[in-house]
């Protein structure tokens, strides 16, 4: 099912009686999700990601513009009347119910033709736990359960109904670690199995784009980029985008272009023909660092570790904005390094240039 966001707006009336200044939570967001596909939405608390799924999903009316799940406005729908399955971030389940309750209970609530009879609903609860493997744990109840065990119910809930679109609100948020590994894995391979477009919303950036078909960087009610996980990292739109993608994230000097090089301090890290004389951010990506021993770049060695698959080189310099360079080479490659200085040539395509003002869009150039 195709989900279509035409100027979608939503704003909240301000709380200060003083200011009576309004809160645009989400502005003028304008998306075409594409039919079978898994969206995630990704930005920092605050930015208006979960504000977007509760007006999909009829929790929340849009202050102004459309919805439209393929040809149909949906915007005045009653979130029952839109067919949507959603998942919340504490599971929500019916703590005296079993699993198998838990499932059948969106069943149960239909009226008139669409309630199916009791055959058809077990028929279907079993077929969502096998979905979601569950189907072993039925005559449980939701206490008796782990964290993963529970929100896979709380999925198989959502898709008994065979929704046309499946919201998911943080749903991983509870889960320790490695078990929210896994359960990412797992939605992944059950919205390929299902085909049901998928908006899953994230403040963490790893998850939505180890799943995401397009993910949509979002701050403070804005939309900054939106396309491939892959590449809206290798090119983000600006500084804040480029920040927010990346673990461990982009290391940020202060520089300038000046003749046609890149400066970082008194530095020629890098030429960018073209470009005009100006102060400018030089973002680089942790795996964009060379270590040489006439690299340009002079740092402060602090520290080296040693993570298993990677090394990590921590190190500072005046001009860096962040409080430490952390730069990543793979473990395979010994690397030593004597004294206490560390010597860097950069990686032209994991090395941008914003510009110097409170937006610091991307400089489109070609750096070498």
């Amino acid at each position: 099912m195709k989900v279509v966001l035409q100027n979608l707006t939503k704003i909240f009336p301000s709380r200060n009686k003083r200011s009576n200044e309004e809160v645009v939570a989400v502005n003028s967001f304008n998306f075409e999700i594409p039919d079978g596909k898994l969206i995630g939405l990704l930005g920092p608390s605050g930015c208006g990601k979960s504000t977007t799924l509760y007006m999909i999903s009829g929790l929340l009316k849009p202050s102004s513009g459309k919805i439209f799940f393929g040809d149909d406005d949906v915007t005045e729908l009653s979130t029952e009347n839109r067919g949507i399955g959603l998942v919340f971030q504490n599971y929500a389940l019916y703590p005296h119910m079993t699993v198998k309750q838990n499932i059948m209970f969106p069943l149960e609530n239909l009226k008139g033709a669409d309630r199916p009879t009791k055959e058809q609903m077990l028929e279907r609860a079993y077929e969502a736990a096998r979905l979601v493997q569950i189907d072993q744990l039925l005559d449980r109840k939701p206490s008796e359960l782990s964290g993963g065990q529970q929100q896979r119910v709380a999925i198989a809930r959502a898709l008994v109904k065979m929704p046309r679109v499946l919201l998911l609100d943080e749903p991983l948020s509870n889960l320790d670690a490695r078990l929210r590994l896994q359960t990412r894995e797992e939605i992944r391979r059950i919205q390929k199995e299902t085909g049901i477009t998928t908006i899953f919303v994230t403040h963490d950036q790893e998850e939505a784009m180890s799943i995401s078909d397009l993910i949509v960087v979002m701050k403070s009610g804005l939309v900054q980029q939106i396309g491939k996980p892959q590449d809206v990292y290798d090119n983000p739109a600006n500084l804040f985008v480029a920040r927010f993608l990346g673990t461990p994230p982009i290391n940020v000097f202060n520089g300038r272009v000046q003749a046609g090089k890149v400066y970082i301090g008194d530095a020629a890290v890098l030429e960018a023909a073209g470009v005009p004389d100006q102060e400018v951010y030089i973002g680089v990506r942790p795996e964009g660092f060379n270590v040489a021993e006439d690299g340009p770049l002079v740092c402060q060695l602090r520290d080296i570790e040693v993570m298993g698959h990677a090394t990590s080189f921590l190190s500072s310099h005046e001009a860096s904005i962040n409080p430490v360079i952390r730069t990543l080479k793979d473990a395979d490659r010994h690397i030593t390094v004597e004294g206490d200085t560390i010597r860097y040539s950069l990686k032209p395509h994991k090395t941008f240039l914003f510009r110097h003002d409170d937006a610091a869009e991307r400089i489109e150039c070609e750096v070498k």
